[in-house]
C-alpha cells in the first residue's frame, strides 16, 4: 500500500503541475494586450522570425544580443539552430506543433489580432536598448516589406534587421556612423522625408525623397559620416560588419517621438 500511495501521490503533483501550465498559458493569452510588455530587457534582444535565417546568423546576432526571444514560426528556426528561445510571442498560426509541445505553455504568449504581422506583434511587446532582428528577409519579398513597414512604426526599441550582406535600420534624428571609404551606404525613404548629411559623396541636402519619387539608394561614403533627417520613415542600410558598432550608437540615439510618426 505505501508503494501505490507514493506512486498516487506522485501522479497527482504531477497533474497539479501540468495543469499549473495549463492555466499560465491560458494566462499568458488573455493578459497580452494590444501593448503590454512581455520582455523587458536591459541588455540587446534577439527576435528570430520564420523567413530564411542563414547558417551562422543566429549565432552571430545572439554573440551581441543574448536573450532570445520568436516571433511564431521564428521559434523553428531557433530550434533547427540549435537553440530554445525564452520568449515566444505571435498569433501562433505558424509555429509547428512538434516545437510547441517542446516550450513550457509560460513562454508560449499569443497576440490574437490580425491587424500586423507577427514582426510588428513582437516589437511592440519587447522593450529593450535594441532588438536584432534575424529571419525577416529572404523567402516572401511580401513578408519583407511588412518588415520594413514595421521598422518605421513607432516602438519602444530600436531595431536593426539582419540581413546576409547588410544591416537595416529606422535613422533616428541624429547619428554619426563610423562608416569608411568606399563603404555602399543606401537610404530608402519609407515617407516624405529630407534631411542633410555629411561624408557621403552625394550628399542628401536639399533632396525631396519619397517612395514614388527620389530615392537614395547605393550611396557612398568618404569616411565617417553623419546623418540628420528632418523626420521619421528613412530608412538606413549599410554593410554588415558595421552592426557591432551600431548596435551602441543606435541604442543611445534619440528616437522619433510619437507625435512625428508617420501618418
Amino acid at each position: 500500500m505505501g508503494a501505490e500511495r507514493q506512486i498516487l501521490s506522485e501522479s497527482v503533483q504531477l497533474i497539479v503541475s501540468f495543469c499549473d501550465q495549463i492555466v499560465a498559458c491560458f494566462e499568458n493569452c488573455r493578459n497580452t494586450g494590444e501593448n503590454a510588455l512581455i520582455v523587458d530587457q536591459k541588455e540587446p534582444v534577439t527576435l528570430v522570425g520564420g523567413g530564411t535565417v542563414a547558417p551562422g546568423d543566429l549565432e552571430f546576432a545572439l554573440s551581441l544580443a543574448p536573450f532570445l526571444v520568436a516571433a511564431d514560426s521564428g521559434a523553428d528556426r531557433a530550434f533547427v539552430a540549435g537553440y530554445e528561445p525564452q520568449v515566444v510571442i505571435g498569433d501562433l498560426d505558424s509555429i509547428s506543433n512538434v516545437v510547441r509541445n517542446q516550450l513550457a505553455p509560460n513562454k508560449i504568449f499569443e497576440v490574437a489580432e490580425q491587424d500586423s504581422t507577427d514582426f510588428h506583434k513582437a516589437l511592440r511587446h519587447i522593450k529593450a536598448p535594441v532588438v536584432l532582428a534575424v529571419g525577416f528577409l529572404g523567402a516572401r519579398v511580401d513578408h519583407q516589406l511588412a518588415a520594413f513597414n514595421t521598422l518605421v512604426q513607432v516602438l519602444d526599441s530600436p531595431c536593426i534587421v539582419l540581413g546576409e550582406y547588410e544591416i537595416i535600420f529606422h535613422i533616428p534624428p541624429r547619428i554619426n556612423l563610423p562608416t569608411c571609404d568606399g563603404d555602399i551606404v543606401s537610404l530608402f525613404p519609407m515617407g516624405a522625408v529630407t534631411g542633410r548629411s555629411t561624408g557621403l559623396k552625394w550628399p542628401i541636402e536639399g533632396l525631396q525623397m519619397s517612395p514614388m519619387g527620389r530615392i537614395g539608394t547605393s550611396n557612398i561614403a568618404t569616411g565617417p559620416m553623419s546623418l540628420t533627417p528632418d523626420g521619421p520613415g528613412l530608412l538606413g542600410i549599410l554593410p554588415r560588419y558595421l552592426l557591432p558598432q551600431l548596435i551602441p550608437l543606435i541604442s543611445q540615439a534619440r528616437p522619433w517621438s510619437r507625435s512625428a510618426a508617420l501618418p
